[in-house]
């Protein structure tokens, strides 16, 4: 933002936890303001004459950086907590008026995923699992922040996916959710394989782990009372890859009709 020393400015802050949910720094610019966030820390500067001119801008930012979390959580399975954001005023003489203070918020302790880099025998890299992750996470991010605010299905599965998380003992029901709700979408499950382009196979099988496994995840527990088990890890690994791969596919396909 040009001469914003010099400007009327707002200030937004929010924490979060994990702090190290994006693993590095994330920096947004965009014409009006800036964003940066970083170790639990959420800081947007505005321009403060835009900023009054737009009396719901502080809920639609809230509301594009809470879509950031949500699209990062589909890599990371991870919960996350995000405060409500502080607000102050930033006059041009230094003066400082305080509005608003971000809730507290619970911090957890998470396990982050082993990565892994491979060289060639001149030691020279070949693929770095962290870094195309962050990469990978920087493209979700980005389509959800576009499409979620005005595709009703978007939100829903996306809250989907976020209560699979955040509510374990019914994981296979909510991911459910989500393949139910594509395929009512594009017209059934054919439909939806060839648009989105994913194989009978993985569909079935996640079909299966859902409704037909006496899983005490799964969505017909009641058919097999005294008989259930917990799933498995690769079975819940399984899941989640295909839902992924689900979600990942809408975003390009959304992407696609709106750029083609």
């Amino acid at each position: 933002m040009a001469n914003s020393k010099k400007k009327e400015a707002i200030i937004l802050e929010w924490t979060f936890t994990p702090p190290d949910y994006f693993e590095e720094t994330v920096r947004i610019v965009r014409d009006n303001y800036e964003m940066t966030l970083d170790k639990g820390k959420v800081k947007a500067t505005i321009d403060a004459q835009y900023f009054d001119g737009e009396p719901d801008f502080r809920l639609k930012l809230h509301e594009s950086l809470n879509s950031r979390f949500l699209a990062a959580q589909i890599l990371t399975q991870k919960p996350f907590e995000l405060s409500e954001p502080s607000m102050s005023r930033i006059h041009p003489d230094g003066r400082i008026d305080k509005y608003l203070h971000a809730q507290p918020i619970k911090f957890k302790l998470t396990v982050g995923p082993a990565d892994f880099i491979v060289t060639d025998r001149n030691g020279k890299e070949i693929s770095d699992s962290r870094r195309e992750r962050i990469e990978r996470m920087k493209s979700i991010s980005g389509l959800v922040e576009k499409h979620r605010a005005n595709n009703p299905l978007l939100q829903g599965i996306l809250e989907s996916h976020s209560s699979s998380i955040r509510k374990p003992e019914n994981e296979l029901v909510y991911l459910y959710e989500i393949r139910d709700a594509l395929s009512k979408e594009f017209g059934g499950k054919e439909a939806t394989c060839r648009v989105l382009n994913i194989s009978d196979g993985s569909w079935g099988r996640f079909g299966r782990l859902a409704n037909d496994e006496p899983l005490k995840q799964g969505r017909h527990r009641g058919w097999n009372l005294g008989f259930l088990r917990d799933a498995t890890e690769d079975e819940l690994v399984e899941a989640r890859t295909f839902i992924r791969e689900l979600i990942e596919k809408y975003l390009d396909y959304l992407e696609n009709i709106r750029h083609p």
